[in-house]
């Protein structure tokens, strides 16, 4: 009977240990249900996010009183402030509120009467503002399409500091003045007060420390500060401080547009130096003629080259350098090279405009302005990239039986489709030299007002 009882008490812990551990096992299901789910939540929440900030982007410009469509697809609401009450008007009727609500989970059209800036607000499902856009209304704008090459020159503003290396002394030792001082991107301004203009000022002034330090006023970013450096003797007698230096550089580039009140724009991107791969600050330069010589034709992981002399003398300069910018270079061209042009100018195709398929660029192979097909494959409206929005492919059997593709110094070729200027070429695939990339023209236009 003893036995009995303990073996169906040893049954019954038996049973409750089990039941505890099943108890156990769906607590730890359900914990990891809800941590699943609201990993879920968060990874979809990221995703879509993200979706809106590429397919949306935080710039959309408007031609005054020219009627843009959009279809965005997306659950969200946009609201447009504005004082201006009647100027703005959303699928041809004009609303009489100073908050424009529109649903851009449907198709829409804006238009305004009048340039300004306007703030648009999204908010998903109208009550989580997700982001701000700037709505900017421009004047019509026509640009003079070119597609002819230019021989480039540029000084820098102050002497660029490209990275640092070691000195022998004429001691025998090995020494590093500007380590942990200066670094590449820098610019040397001055030398114990003197402004400098040209790195051989820079080198001139070095050799007359006698030992002594000097003292450089060096700008950073936006910063400026001055350091003190230790020149090193060596064993031929100069004195060096142990940083390599550039103070200009010269190239081949495609002049994309001039307009009718003498500015240009060409590139597409901006002059980058050519070992730290920064934007360069310049001082002044100016854009000349230039010839193409002979090409050298890309191929997988090797980029094409045009080989062009540049004419570099004042009878051959055609225009001024002013600013030097991400979205390509800028300036003033000279009159008689725009009496010259006899392209007809042609309005802007803002980014909405810009379809897939077919279009043409404009450039320079034989020594004359010609017309070459290509494919538009994909383009981006964001502003994640702002000379890489548009993805292009070569088809013009002349062109790529000539080029490979697209070749470096075919940068700033402008890109046509249905008769407007849209954007211009700006890099090259690396391994298929038949396809590039292109910058939007409205964001080369953006730096010209």
């Amino acid at each position: 009977m003893y036995i009995l009882f303990s073996f169906i008490k040893g049954i019954r812990i038996l049973t409750e240990k089990g039941r505890g551990e099943r108890m156990r096992s769906k607590r730890i299901y359900k914990r990891v249900l809800i941590c699943l789910f609201i990993t879920n939540i968060l990874f979809l929440g990221y995703y879509f996010y993200h979706y809106i900030e590429k397919h949306i982007p935080d710039e959309i410009r408007l031609l005054v009183g020219k009627q843009e469509s959009f279809n965005f697809n997306m659950p969200l609401l946009a609201n447009i402030e504005t004082e201006d009450i009647g100027v703005i008007s959303v699928n041809d009727s004009n609303v009489p509120s100073d908050e424009i609500n529109i649903d851009l989970n449907q198709p829409f059209t804006l238009k305004s009467s009048q340039t300004g800036n306007y703030d648009v607000s999204l908010k998903l499902f109208g009550l989580f503002k997700l982001k701000n856009i700037s709505l900017d209304v421009i004047e019509t704008s026509k640009l003079i399409p070119c597609g002819c090459p230019i021989g480039i020159y540029v000084e820098t503003d102050g002497i660029m500091v490209l990275g640092s290396g070691r000195i022998t002394g004429e001691d025998g030792l090995n020494y590093e003045p500007v380590n942990n001082k200066l670094k590449s991107g820098d610019y040397i301004l001055s030398v114990d007060g003197k402004t400098l203009n040209k790195k051989k000022e820079l080198i001139a002034e070095i050799q007359k420390c006698n030992g002594k330090d000097v003292t450089l006023l060096v700008r950073r970013d936006t910063d400026e500060f001055t350091v003190n450096i230790s020149p090193v003797k060596t064993a031929s007698g100069s004195y060096k401080i142990g940083a390599w230096i550039r103070d200009n550089t010269q190239g081949i580039g495609t002049l994309t547009f001039v307009t009718a009140d003498r500015q240009f724009g060409a590139l597409g991107h901006g002059i980058t130096d050519v070992d730290t791969g920064l934007l360069m600050d310049v001082k002044q330069g100016s854009i000349y003629k230039a010839e193409i010589m002979s090409i050298v034709k890309g191929k997988g992981g090797e980029p094409g080259e045009l080989i062009g002399m540049i004419r570099q003398s004042i009878n051959f300069k055609i225009g001024t350098i002013e600013n030097n910018t991400l979205q390509g270079i800028f300036g003033e061209i000279d009159s008689e090279f725009l009496n010259n042009q006899y392209a007809k100018p042609m309005e802007i195709g803002l980014k909405q405009e810009v379809k897939k398929g077919k279009a043409e660029i404009l450039c320079t192979i034989e020594n004359k302005v010609e017309t070459f097909d290509i494919e538009i494959l994909n383009f981006d409206i964001s502003n994640s990239n702002h000379s890489k929005g548009i993805v292009i492919r070569i088809t013009d059997p002349r062109l790529l039986s000539m080029t490979g593709g697209i070749v470096q110094g075919m940068s700033g070729s402008p890109i046509i489709q249905n008769n407007k200027i849209i954007g211009a070429v700006t890099h090259v695939f690396i391994q298929d030299s038949t396809k590039g990339y292109g910058t939007f023209i409205e964001n080369m236009v953006n730096n010209l007002e």
